[in-house]
């Protein structure tokens, strides 16, 4: 035991070796918190503590699990197994198993998770017979998990009026109700759902106190991980089972508080010191992980803070490089950016595609990252979520626009025939399938021709199928003269998509929204560049052809070493020797939602220095200057944070005083459009020739993407007349090629080149940006 503890610096020794009495861990980032927590439990095993007396409370089964591995490695894998160490859930549904009589359930109880709760909700609401589009199911069983997380019974929201007009002004008056007989649902079903296991724990503790007192006695020592993370049903079960011997230890990091939209209180972690006598306070401040640079620049962000616990992180690791800031002109080119950035890196240290990770605000950012990285041959990770074209709004989109151009894509009608609901339920589908068959034709042809075929369908279902094929028939029409832009967005519109995305307010329908937002915006940097292609119109065929060699690409999961992509909240607790900050603009992070009060804007400031410290050597904070939204290009203003980092901490790669851009308060289209034919050239003072467009101060300069936004000397435009047959070139869309033919001159030269990924491609030299490297 004596070598652990003194491989141990002396901040983490002295809560090692403190047995007894209320602590607080203050750990930095990086500072070895797991390592200490460990050590300290088999620490106490060492001394004669009993196994089965100690409860560690963690945040995450894998954190659990490690944790018991290390200790395991130390005092032998028989005694770890009788620590009772593991998740909040998972330890309390293990206590109300051997208490669940004493409630009124049986010990077998099922755990229902959030689909079994929101198809009984949604049963409730239907026998209720309650409108479905005011009281949508996933916004009621958030309000009801909000209630539970706070300890508001169903008892304590019938005697609390406030709670019942708040309802009733958004619609809701029978909300209650509603609850009430979820609650009794799941009590005559034998079901717990996950809030439950916090919330009967606590109406187990309180109610029997003999109860109370046999869990007491023997968690005689409790620890607590990510303590700044605990809810107020979480607090309260601790503070009872830790209040008769009081040696707990809670560990934490104030600057890592990211879980308020879970209902995280962050008032647990800061209001400790004043819920015990006594308490001894260790501060973890050495930051093993990062460089010098990134330490004190994440000091510089979070010390903005006012709501915090007093620390200085600190590091005796070098000093590295500092943190490079890019800018760049569309959300395109900054995945393009990313995706050479870890390409140049790969080739000049042969790095692993494991060493880098990409983080963002939210979801809909993998796309642009997915697509430059694809476009890279750069294998890559989505945690947490699935690939962007695989997550369900996408595809459900997507089997719209397979429809527009294969009606016979059986796959993707029986997908989206009833999606938004239309009335066509799955007996229809059944009977449509069966005639297919008989006919040998396709279910589209059946429905096409519904009157000649007696399906025993009612005329009202006729209407419904024929108003369908009807709407898939228009699409195609649209689809003859229009890019895949147009067509998409149309159809997102038309088929209702959007609007039935619109009705679920939840954070979950939000991100729901932004993804198609997303996907618009792709496929408009889709048709601009398709412009480059000889014959290529930017057509939903082409479009369609690139997402399914994408959707290819992802299924390949061979190569374990591949790019991580995630959200900042999921990267919570990992670490990586590269990692991209992408989307560091205003609106988007800090996000747009979460700038109303102190409160929330803080805890975007911490959300920002997570991000940072989970680099090891170097970060990088990217931002663009235009950004699609619904298919229009906006204006974007760097993220306050970045302003925000202590100067001598950062590393521009693009010109500083290009940052600033006036944002206009007054919209332009007031003005109307400018009637060009009744312009006159105004005659020149002293016979000066007038100024050509392009030349002076005061010309005016279009926002259109370079021809090549690099310096090389081998950047090809239309006059350059060195590129010839068997070069290697650069693309910034299809990446390695090699010129297999010239041909045209002047304004219409084209290159055909074989590339690695997409094959070969007629490009017109006037658009390419090809860059010749070989």
């Amino acid at each position: 035991m004596r070598k652990y503890i003194d491989q141990l610096n002396e901040a983490q020794r002295e809560p090692v070796l403190q047995k007894d009495g209320p602590m607080i861990i203050i750990a930095g980032a990086g500072s070895g918190k797991t390592r200490v927590l460990t050590i300290r439990i088999a620490y106490l095993m060492s001394l004669g503590v009993d196994a089965f007396s100690i409860l560690a409370l963690t945040f995450t089964n894998k954190a659990a699990r490690e944790m018991k591995k290390r200790i395991s490695d130390i005092v032998g894998s028989n005694e770890t197994k009788n620590l009772w160490m593991g998740t909040f859930h998972s330890v309390f549904a293990r206590i109300l198993r051997s208490e669940a009589d004493k409630l009124g359930y049986p010990s077998n109880f099922t755990i229902y998770d959030t689909q079994d709760s929101v198809r009984l909700i949604s049963a409730v609401i239907k026998e209720m017979q309650l409108d479905r589009d005011v009281y949508k199911p996933k916004q009621v069983l958030s309000r009801i998990s909000s209630y539970k997380n706070s300890l508001i019974t169903v008892k304590a929201y019938f005697n609390n009026t406030e709670l019942q007009e708040q309802d009733a002004m958004s619609k809701k008056p029978r909300l209650g109700e509603i609850y009430q007989n979820y609650v009794d649902r799941c009590f005559k079903a034998g079901a717990m759902d996950f809030d439950d296991l916090l919330l009967k724990t606590n109406e187990l503790l309180t109610r029997f106190p003999e109860v109370l007192s046999k869990y007491q006695n023997r968690f005689r020592y409790i620890l607590v991980d990510e303590y700044q993370d605990t809810n107020h049903s979480q607090y309260l079960i601790v503070r009872a089972l830790s209040d008769k011997f009081q040696n707990i230890c809670v560990v934490g990091d104030d600057a890592q508080s990211i879980y308020a939209f879970r209902g995280a209180n962050i008032n647990n972690i800061l209001n400790f010191q004043k819920d015990y006598e006594g308490v001894k306070t260790f501060r973890l401040e050495q930051n093993y992980r990062s460089t010098k640079n990134i330490v004190e620049a994440a000091n510089s962000i979070i010390e903005k803070n006012k709501t915090k616990l007093d620390k200085i992180v600190w590091t005796a690791n070098t000093d590295g490089a500092k943190i490079k800031v890019h800018r760049s002109m569309t959300d395109a080119e900054e995945g393009r950016f990313v995706a050479s950035t870890i390409f140049e890196q790969k080739m000049q240290h042969q790095m692993k595609n494991g060493q880098f990770a990409i983080l963002y605000r939210t979801n809909a950012q993998s796309r642009a990252m997915e697509d430059a990285l694809r476009k890279r041959d750069i294998p890559y990770r989505i945690y947490g979520g699935l690939s962007f074209y695989q997550r369900k709004e996408i595809k459900d989109v997507l089997c719209y626009l397979r429809l527009v151009i294969n009606p016979k894509d059986e796959e993707a009608l029986i997908r989206v025939i009833n999606y938004p609901a239309r009335g066509i339920g799955d007996t229809t589908v059944e009977k449509l399938t069966v005639a297919a068959n008989h006919y040998k034709r396709s279910i589209f042809e059946v429905m096409q021709n519904i009157d000649k075929i007696d399906l025993k369908l009612n005329s009202g279902t006729k209407q419904k199928l024929q108003d369908f094929v009807t709407m898939i028939q228009s699409f195609q029409v649209i689809n003859e003269n229009q890019d895949a832009f147009f067509i998409t967005d149309h159809v997102a519109k038309k088929t209702g998509l959007v609007q039935e995305l619109k009705k679920d307010a939840t954070p979950e329908g939000m991100a729901k929204i932004q993804n198609i937002e997303e996907l618009l915006n792709g496929i408009k940097d889709f048709t601009e560049g398709q412009r480059e292609i000889d014959g290529a119109r930017g057509a939903l065929s082409e479009f369609m052809e690139d997402v399914a060699l994408a959707t290819d690409l992802d299924k390949d999961t061979s190569d374990e070493d591949r790019v991580a992509l995630m959200t900042i909240h999921l990267a919570k607790g990992l670490e990586f020797p590269y990692v991209f900050v992408v989307g560091m603009e205003e609106d988007l992070f800090p996000s747009a939602m979460s700038m109303s009060t102190r409160s929330e804007l803080e805890e975007e400031r911490r959300l920002f220095y997570v991000a940072l410290t989970r680099a090891e050597h170097q970060a990088y904070l990217t931002y663009a200057q235009s950004r699609y939204r619904w298919g229009k290009l906006t204006d974007s203003e760097p993220s306050r944070f970045i302003e925000e980092i202590d100067g001598q901490y950062l590393e521009y790669l693009t010109a500083e005083e290009n940052n600033y851009r006036y944002k206009p308060l007054i919209d332009s289209d007031i003005f109307g459009d400018i009637d060009k034919s009744k312009l006159r050239l105004a005659k020149p003072e002293n016979g000066t020739p007038p100024k050509k467009q392009g030349e002076g101060p005061t010309s005016f300069v279009r926002k259109l993407k370079p021809v090549s936004n690099t310096n090389s000397s081998g950047s090809v435009n239309l006059f350059d007349n060195k590129l010839v047959a068997g070069n290697i070139v650069m693309h910034e869309r299809f990446g390695k090629g090699e010129v297999l033919n010239l041909e045209g001159s002047g304004a219409d030269k084209k290159a055909e080149i074989k590339f690695e990924v997409g094959g070969i491609k007629k490009l017109l030299l006037r658009f390419a940006k090809l860059d010749v490297i070989g």
